[in-house]
């Protein structure tokens, strides 16, 4: 059963393109953060940071990782928001999609996307 599950939900995400409209309630600091689902791999690009590895979905949960993370120096409002995706991420967070938004839920952050197209973000 779990095997079906499984599939069925990852195909929803399997290759697609995500742009983050919120992170914590707030807008992004930078327009080309977002998730990459692609050939079994998710991107992740936010404020400074990048990261990629592998995924796959546990029910209503996104499992992701271990992720590989290239980071620069940036501002403090860019670096919070890298820091609250990588914490969302480690943390196993709910999955819900509706049409083309999806909002990733975990105890203590919350980011809200909207599906693009054409758009690749960090592998």
């Amino acid at each position: 059963m779990a095997g079906c599950s499984e599939s069925g939900n990852r195909s929803r995400l399997a290759e697609s393109s995500w742009r983050f409209d919120r992170i914590d309630g707030e807008r992004p600091m930078s327009q080309a953060s977002g998730i990459t689902f692609e050939d079994g791999k998710i991107g992740i690009e936010v404020g400074c940071s990048s990261l990629g590895g592998p995924w796959r979905m546990d029910a209503d949960r996104l499992v992701a990782g271990p992720l590989d993370q290239n980071e620069t120096t940036c501002p403090d409002p860019s670096w919070h928001q890298s820091s609250a995706v990588n914490a969302l991420l480690v943390a196993t967070p709910r999955v819900a999609v509706e049409g083309n938004r999806m909002t990733l839920q975990s105890s203590g952050h919350t980011a809200e996307l909207v599906r693009v197209d054409n758009q690749v973000f960090h592998r």
